[in-house]
């Protein structure tokens, strides 16, 4: 599948690492440039998680190579992400979050990018013990394993308590100079930080969408009717109510002025928009078809001022056409969002 990639990626890097901006992964790069490595940053979006810089990626690559001296790609993996989410190999977490699957999905892409640019390891910011599920050390042989990079995936900060890596045989990173660190406490984390001159990095915060109980219960059930949603359906999600309709269609109906305004810069002309005629309301986002209308409709006249009304009349547009119908609103007891 097709992945999308901004950035120009350095001349000859030794070493590819999958960054995140979070204090783990810029010590990982540090602690190799210290021993003067060229390393090139991966920074991997989805619809779920590191979306924020999407349109200006550009500036985000500028920032971090300013703020860090870290050069970076920002590599877009939304496609074989969403596909991957259908039936995870390794399951999901608490909620719909396939940790174990998306870890290896990115390491895989990154001994790609290391491949075609000539790089000899891949780099990651994950500390032995620190995520109870993802980084226990039977996961990260899971990882290494399942993305074919044994000897290949090196660890700086806990490298001391693993197994040598190819690039640590060979010489090409010093491992006397790499780090033991384990369990959930930041304080080495922190002190290495100081040693670095590193003062300016995020706290801890944020993350996937999927770790989310109510948000990931909307990607479910699209996935539970047979539908694997586009990245723009993802974004859709994010605002309003939704009702679930047939075959992973639904409806989010927006319950203020922005996220009315988001619902309709999300719009295609695949999809279907309603609205109030007679007084200002919600806007109804619709991905269904035209036998659903009324009940759409309904549900949308439910979260405005004419729920009480005897009939109300709905506006619909679906790109370049549009028409109208009236119905008499829904009881409210008849059908709950989420």
């Amino acid at each position: 599948m097709t992945t999308l990639i901004h950035g120009i990626p350095i001349a000859n890097p030794q070493a590819v690492a999958l960054f995140s901006t979070g204090l783990d992964s810029i010590l990982a790069v540090k602690v190799l440039q210290r021993q003067h490595l060229a390393v090139q940053g991966l920074y991997f979006t989805t619809p779920f998680f590191n979306n924020d810089i999407r349109g200006r990626e550009d500036e985000f690559i500028r920032l971090i190579k300013q703020r860090y001296r870290i050069p970076l790609c920002v590599v877009d993996i939304s496609s074989d992400f969403l596909t991957l989410l259908e039936a995870p190999p390794h399951g999901y977490g608490k909620n719909f979050n396939p940790c174990i699957d998306c870890k290896i999905l990115m390491v895989q892409k990154a001994k790609t990018y290391a491949k075609q640019w000539g790089a000899g390891c891949i780099v990651t910011g994950e500390v032995l013990g620190q995520r109870p599920f993802s980084q226990r050390r039977d996961t990260m042989r899971i990882i290494e394993r399942d993305s074919d990079t044994d000897g290949m995936l090196l660890r700086p900060l806990s490298a001391r308590l693993l197994k040598e890596t190819v690039a640590e045989q060979t010489g090409l990173v010093d491992r006397t100079l790499l780090y033991d660190f384990s369990g959930r406490g930041r304080k080495q984390q922190l002190m290495l930080a100081a040693e670095l001159g590193i003062t300016d990095f995020p706290t801890p915060a944020g993350g996937c969408l999927l770790t989310d109980p109510a948000f990931a219960r909307r990607i479910q059930s699209l996935y539970a009717a047979g539908h694997q949603p586009a990245a723009r359906e993802v974004e859709v999600l994010k605002y309003g109510r939704f009702y679930p309709f047939a075959a992973g269609t639904f409806l989010a109906v927006g319950r203020n002025k922005n996220e009315n305004q988001q619902l309709l810069s999300l719009a295609t002309a695949a999809d279907i928009i309603l609205k109030l005629v007679e007084m200002p309301g919600p806007v109804g986002f619709f991905t269904g078809d035209h036998l659903q209308l009324q009940q759409a409709g309904a549900l949308l006249v439910q979260h405005s001022k004419a729920r009480n009304q005897p009939e109300v009349t709905i506006s619909w547009t679906q790109g370049k056409t549009s028409g109208r119908f009236r119905l008499s609103p829904l009881r409210p007891e008849t059908a709950e969002a989420s």
